[in-house]
């Protein structure tokens, strides 16, 4: 087994050339529970005839890991929750660590139905996640036995850690995008005030409108609900009030397509005549738009391999808090009047020349 070629020994492997199980490897491995003495000579020899040098799985498993990670969800939809698996099992490994995928419903008392549940499999530790940024309550009123990690969503608890995208930072490359486009009259629609990202993107906007000095009133900036119907709606409201707007910031992709449809029986051209940036980044509305939407994507299976590696680094025993903001990216596409698609983290700050 010295021969560099070959493949790495396994745990497993050393548990059956000496017959007994991984649990009991470990155990004797370790110098841990009450074995037979004739047992624990037998693991050690098979590991000596083998070569059995641990892996990090191995380690890990001697150390009394399960290998195991609970995802804990009420994204029942998916939307998030989808690419937010993807990046975990990315990152986890494939065939190494299993994630336990429990969709609450957004029901805390399904909710702790399932974290019982988890902990009642040993799991190594738990990555909360749901449809919102907004701070919620913790999985758990004391202290769990294994570390929890929260993506895509907030733990009122400062001892938590939670992970986010910058929605702050998403709105500042929109309106620098489209300052940088030449537009001045913007307008903003968008979903409900009463989430947090709905206020943060805002905020990140007129940041960048002010610092330039492009007025951004409160006329054009029209909020509703995070469906295209709204869109439409909110659409034709502005160009009753605003004829003269030439680009449009959305709240999200949903909301962008509905502007779009709008714009577009109006006989209003985009990108001509009114730039149109989205948010989100979901490819398969931002395809279908017409034209295609330049949009804001918030990384999401990115923040999921984060999500992981810190997750992984608690179970390692660092000690993790607070909020981490994970950056978004600008896509450009047709919408906003540059027809070759790319990815965007900055742009250029058309307020310096201003």
């Amino acid at each position: 087994m010295a021969d560099g070629s070959m493949s790495r020994v396994t745990i497993f492997e050393v548990a059956d050339l000496a017959g007994v199980s991984v649990g009991t490897v470990s155990k004797a491995l370790n110098g841990r529970g009450q074995l037979r003495a004739e047992t624990v000579e037998r693991v050690r020899a098979a590991a000596r005839d083998l070569g059995f040098e641990p892996s990090e799985l191995a380690k890990s498993l001697l150390r009394g890991r399960t290998f195991t990670v609970g995802l804990l969800t009420s994204d029942s939809f998916g939307r998030f929750s989808i690419p937010l698996t993807s990046g975990i099992e990315d990152a986890l490994g494939a065939g190494q660590i299993s994630v336990f995928l429990c969709d609450a419903r957004g029901d805390r008392v399904r909710e702790q139905h399932y974290v019982r549940s988890l902990l009642s499999r040993r799991v190594d530790g738990i990555i909360v996640t749901g449809r919102r940024t907004d701070p919620r309550a913790p999985i758990n009123d004391e202290r769990l036995p294994v570390p929890v990690v929260y993506a895509y969503c907030q733990s009122s608890s400062p001892d938590d850690l939670s992970l986010l995208p910058d929605d702050y930072q998403g709105g500042q490359l929109a309106a620098r995008h489209l300052l940088a486009r030449g537009r001045r009259r913007l307008a903003h629609v968008t979903g409900p005030v009463r989430f947090a990202a709905v206020r943060e993107r805002e905020q990140g906007l007129r940041s960048v409108l002010d610092t330039a000095g492009v007025e951004l009133p409160a006329s054009r900036i029209l909020a509703g609900e995070w469906t295209e119907a709204w869109g439409r709606e909110a659409a034709g409201a502005l160009l009753s009030q605003n004829p003269d707007v030439d680009a449009i910031f959305c709240g999200s992709d949903i909301i962008a397509r509905g502007v779009a449809d709008e714009l577009r029986e109006a006989g209003i051209r985009v990108p001509e005549d009114v730039a149109l940036v989205g948010f989100d980044n979901w490819e398969i509305m931002a395809a279908a738009t017409r034209p295609p939407l330049t949009s804001i994507d918030m990384n999401i299976e990115g923040l999921g391999k984060t999500a992981a590696h810190r997750l992984l680094a608690m179970i390692r025993g660092d000690a993790l808090s607070g909020v981490e903001r994970m950056p978004c990216r600008l896509v450009v596409r047709d919408s906003s009047g540059v027809s070759t698609l790319r990815d965007l983290s900055t742009e250029h700050d058309p307020s310096a020349s201003l």
